[in-house]
């Protein structure tokens, strides 16, 4: 964890979030708190915005309207009925709830820009949005409204609308309630918001950055299982792991494919069932290219990912709004609310998320396949024609890794103008980001799958034994999950295995044995 993560919380001011401290906001509740270097920069960039808003000289955002209504001049009258009918009327979303971690992250990095002094809210506006994550008041955002240009508008409007005690939220025991109501019973006074404070709380890139955050840790642990499902796979197919030694990796110096690779090696060393073909008799000249290539697919994975964490760490330093409070007290509109930047990341890694999980069916029907498998029984069944075995748990994955590849379309190629051509072409982060979260749990059930499916299989190679580490998975899993025998309820076991997958019990059973994996 960083520095600014303790017993304290995450302390939130001018500097960048870790991906650490996002986490552990969004999916752990850890509370926060505002530095004193942050209220300082509020408060000056308040104290310029004030001073801005007396002026007779209309400036965006602070004595103007918004978007395409921009050269109308608000008196001063009307500039807080105007801020508060932003809010309002961009409240706007609509379909499903967006999930609790992705709300709390989205709160936590829209507290961030404004902490960075160059909002210009009030030190009490930031304050209550810290006040309603340290209570868990979780505002309802909806699925659709955001087309990821002037920010995630319709879902951080929807949070603001909660800060102003307006709209609906959930409270922390997950309660649906008026944001007034639970507002009231945690004592956290209602904000009233002053020139330029509806803008501040609305536009930014906070929904699509919180998902690429959450997106690129789930993703990295993914890669791991993904590696110890090949390496299952390989063992029980009774693949080589030649392919795997490291002068042959060094031979193409992709740093993901040394670490798939160098984690391949880790999780098959030991293994007896390798060992049994490895003499003269054997007359395998090389594997099919889910198991050979493995590292490669993997790796280029790792690298993509490496990619889109570079750009959402440069996004984590970034301080969006518009118009910006600078340091010597002019406010400036500009174009940094645009999510071009983390929308090509989003697009860009759903495209390994829909191969890696492609690989790793091909590599579950080769297991059930009878001419494939070296040995096995058809689809592993028990009585092969009395029992199925694995056939239609293979069909559940060619049916995600179906849905895989549609999500793999990119989102962000597909701009429409909005606000009277004012913006006239927009990102569409929010859907790309959208789209990724259902890809990784596409993902995490299709390694799921193959990993049950291979501890069958190693299961059935007996009395060879696995490698070390691979038969820790197997151990883990069945703790859960039967060993082979008749058919039986299968989607049970599917789920225990997803959630084994998902939870990183199975990645540490690997890593008892082969220390940490990359």
């Amino acid at each position: 964890m960083s520095s600014l993560m303790g017993d304290k919380g995450v302390q939130v001011g001018p500097e960048p979030l870790t991906f650490d401290q996002v986490v552990a906001v969004a999916r752990e509740d850890a509370p926060v708190t505002l530095t004193e270097r942050a209220l300082e920069r509020i408060a000056a960039a308040r104290a310029h915005v004030e001073e801005l808003s007396a002026r007779p000289t209309p400036v965006y955002g602070v004595s103007t309207g918004f978007g395409a209504l921009a050269t109308r001049h608000i008196p001063p009258e009307l500039r807080r009925q105007l801020q508060l009918n932003i809010v309002r009327s961009h409240a706007a979303g609509s379909g499903p709830e967006v999930e609790r971690e992705v709300v709390r992250a989205m709160m936590l990095l829209r507290l961030r820009t404004l902490a960075s002094g160059h909002s210009g809210v009030q030190p009490v506006t930031a304050q209550t949005l810290a006040a309603l994550l340290n209570a868990g008041i979780t505002p309802i955002v909806h699925e659709y409204g955001s087309l990821g240009c002037s920010g995630d508008l319709a879902p951080l409007s929807h949070v603001a609308l909660a800060l102003i005690g307006e709209g609906e939220v959930r409270d922390a025991a997950g309660r649906r309630k008026p944001a007034a109501q639970a507002l009231a019973e945690a004592d956290i006074p209602p904000v009233t918001l002053g020139a330029k404070e509806g803008l501040a709380l609305i536009n930014g890139t906070d929904g699509m950055l919180g998902m690429l955050v959450l997106a690129a840790c789930d993703l990295r642990r993914l890669l791991v299982c993904a590696d110890i499902a090949a390496a299952m796979s390989v063992e029980a197919l009774l693949g080589t792991d030649r392919v795997f030694a490291a002068e042959l990796q060094q031979l193409r110096p992709h740093p993901g494919q040394a670490a798939s690779a160098a984690n391949l090696r880790a999780l098959l060393a030991g293994s007896a069932i390798m060992e049994s073909h490895r003499g003269p008799d054997c007359t395998r000249v090389q594997d099919a290219y889910s198991l050979r290539c493995s590292p490669q697919v993997n790796g280029a994975a790792r690298d993509t990912l490496a990619h889109a964490e570079q750009v959402a760490s440069r996004e984590l330093a970034s301080a969006i709004d518009n118009p910006v409070v600078l340091p010597d007290g002019r406010v400036e509109s500009n174009g940094n609310f645009h999510g071009a930047p983390l929308a090509y990341a989003l697009d860009f890694l759903a495209i390994p998320v829909a191969d890696v999980a492609s690989m790793s069916e091909r590599r579950t029907d080769r297991m059930l396949d009878r001419a494939r498998s070296h040995g096995l029984p058809a689809f592993l069944a028990d009585d092969p024609g009395v029992d199925s075995g694995h056939m239609i748990a293979q069909y559940t994955q060619a049916a995600i890794v179906s849905e895989l590849k549609r999500l793999a379309v990119p989102a962000s190629v597909d701009s429409l103008p909005s606000s009277a051509m004012q913006e006239d072409h927009v990102s569409m982060g929010w859907s790309a980001a959208r789209k990724l979260r259902r890809a990784l749990d596409g993902l995490t059930r299709v390694l799921a799958i193959e990993i049950l499916t291979a501890a069958r299989a190693l299961d059935l190679r007996a009395p060879l034994r696995p490698a070390p580490a691979t038969a820790a998975v197997v151990a883990a899993l069945r703790e859960h999950v039967g060993p082979p025998g008749p058919d039986r309820h299968l989607a049970p076991e599917i789920d225990h295995a997803v959630r084994l997958v998902r939870d990183g019990t199975l990645r540490a059973a690997a890593e008892r044995v082969t220390g940490p994996l990359a």
